[in-house]
């Protein structure tokens, strides 16, 4: 399929920011529909000064209303008569941030058929009505596709694979106004068409005025949801024979973050309250269902704990009971980090093995990196080293999958919000960063178990569990590039109490130019080996519930 995408922009009485989000799409390349849903004056005639077909603007007026759906539907049938292969539908009161669209198109040129969908982060702009409605409509949803793994359906920011989508709404009802736009994503996924996630900003502008008719559109929204209640019901006795390939991620990234805000705020209040065990009974039937419904995270698990269990001489398969301690330990590792950051956490519970090697370092003053993983809880870890320490550490994430863990620290605990980078490569504006930390003292952590958002791009294979594994190189790029000591850290829950593990991996990596890539492996099979050993200790404390080995069998 070729890739030629273009922007659809419904709007009614939305003109204030147009023009600006018009200019940023044209600079990106795309031609631009706009559909006028009867705006009033003075909107509409500013809208009407935005066509400038030549210049790669269309605009189209409907004289009467349509509703949102309606108007997106209009889109698509220009920009397909147009022979435009993809369309990105963009909201016209400027609440989406459009640094994410660059990254919207590649995915979606990535994956040509897929439907990508905006995963939005909101700060305090959003009002609460509106968490409230996305929460029960995310309910709904999950019930409809008998799984919670569609991130947000409500998001007006994604990017529509018009083959599929002009079939769809040739032979399927879908709703014309506020309904549309979660309608059409589970009308979506039941035929099949596969669904990726991309983080996304949204703020809601100030004096923002929003098309959402109270009654009315919550009246068709209600409708939507019985419709396709029903039409789940229907489809039950078929399930068995066409699975779902609603966002079955290949790569770690492609998993969203399952916990919403204000679902952690509330587990977070619930352990102020009623401290651990209190949490934990809160937290189980959570964390049930998730196993319940995570197919790809049971089966991503099961693969794991055979591989371990053969390796530490087990001389059984793990059955369903290891699969759900599997997943209740990970709900119990997220309870013990809310209590560390939430209330502190009993000293008496808590060691560290190798204490003078963490103040020998920390004493002199020199900048380290830091490789973490997720075995065992590294975030426990950070949590109760001293706040000198603490603050010393930078975090490289690839992905802002942990932002509403991060909301809701900075909430709680202002005092150890994260000190984060976003990396989805090694350029040398992050090296510059880096060198400046480490110079100033600082740590530098980084996973040493999650490969490149890009796949297999700079990654090495190990035998790890005796099977090949991909690992990513830029632990041991970053390090050689910042000429620093290497040390490993790994937090395990061992007899009712959390031992932190501190140890040296390298005074200082070198990669000759020569036979960089096999120096780089041997870097990466020496770590497979330490992750390895620890993971043989308890395997259950693994929360990687992805398959870890599917890059290199790809390769």
């Amino acid at each position: 399929m070729s890739f030629r995408p273009c922007a659809v922009i419904p709007s009614r009485n939305h003109a204030a920011v147009l023009g600006d989000i018009v200019q940023r799409l044209r600079a990106a390349g795309l031609a631009v529909f706009i559909i006028d849903d009867a705006s009033d004056a003075p909107a509409r005639d500013a809208i009407a000064a935005l066509h400038a077909p030549a210049d790669g603007v269309v605009v189209f007026r409907f004289a009467e209303n349509q509703g949102k759906g309606g108007a997106v539907a209009k889109g698509f049938e220009l920009a397909s008569a147009a022979g435009f292969s993809h369309a990105a539908q963009i909201d016209a009161d400027g609440q989406h941030d459009l640094a994410a669209l660059a990254p919207l198109l590649s995915l979606g040129e990535a994956h040509p058929e897929a439907l990508i969908l905006g995963a939005p982060t909101y700060d305090r702009t959003m009002p609460l009505g509106r968490r409230l409605g996305r929460w029960l409509t995310h309910l709904c949803v999950a019930a409809e596709i008998l799984s919670p793994r569609i991130v947000d359906t409500m998001c007006g920011f994604r990017l529509y694979p018009l083959a599929s989508i002009m079939a769809l709404l040739a032979t399927q009802p879908v709703g014309r106004r506020m309904d549309f736009d979660t309608e059409i994503v589970v009308r979506a996924i039941w035929r099949g068409v596969p669904v990726h996630h991309l983080t996304v900003r949204v703020t809601y502008p100030a004096g923002n005025t929003s098309n959402f008719a109270m009654l009315r559109d919550n009246w068709h929204m209600t409708r939507m949801h019985v419709r396709l209640l029903l039409g789940m019901l229907m489809r039950l006795p078929r399930r068995r024979q066409a699975r779902f390939r609603a966002d079955v991620p290949r790569h770690w990234s492609g998993i969203g973050e399952r916990g919403a805000y204000w679902g952690l705020r509330l587990l977070a209040a619930t352990y102020r309250v009623t401290g651990r065990w209190g949490c934990m009974a809160a937290v189980l039937p959570i964390a049930l269902y998730f196993h319940l419904t995570g197919r790809e995270q049971r089966r991503a698990s099961h693969v794991f704990l055979r591989r371990a269990y053969r390796a530490s001489g087990k001389g059984r398969e793990p059955g369903w009971l290891d699969g759900l301690r599997h997943s209740l330990g990970f709900a119990s590792n997220a309870v013990d980090t809310f209590g560390a950051w939430v209330d502190g956490i009993d000293e008496a519970a808590f060691e560290v093995m190798d204490k003078a090697e963490v103040r020998r370092v920390t004493a002199s003053g020199r900048g380290i990196v830091l490789i973490v993983s997720h075995f065992g809880n590294a975030e426990l870890s950070r949590a109760t080293l001293d706040p000198a320490t603490r603050d010393r550490i930078t975090l490289l994430v690839h992905t802002r999958h942990a932002e509403n863990y991060a909301r809701l620290l900075r909430r709680f605990r202002p005092d150890a919000a994260f000190n984060t980078l976003q990396v989805t490569e090694v350029t040398p504006a992050t090296i510059m960063a880096l060198q400046e930390t480490v110079e100033q003292g600082g740590w530098v952590a980084i996973a040493g178990d999650r490969t490149p958002v890009h796949g297999g791009e700079r990654t090495s294979r190990a035998r790890f569990l005796d099977h090949d594994a991909a690992f990513p190189q830029g632990p041991y790029i970053i390090a050689h590039l910042l000429g620093c000591p290497v040390y490993l850290m790994f937090c395990l829950r061992e007899g009712g109490r959390h031992r932190v593990y501190f140890e040296r991996f390298a005074e200082r990596i070198e990669l000759p130019r020569r036979d960089k890539e096999a120096a780089l492996a041997a870097h990466a099979q020496r770590y497979a080996r330490r992750l390895e050993s620890y993971c043989l200790r308890d395997p259950l404390q693994w929360y990687n519930f992805f398959d870890f080995w599917a890059e290199a069998r790809a390769r």
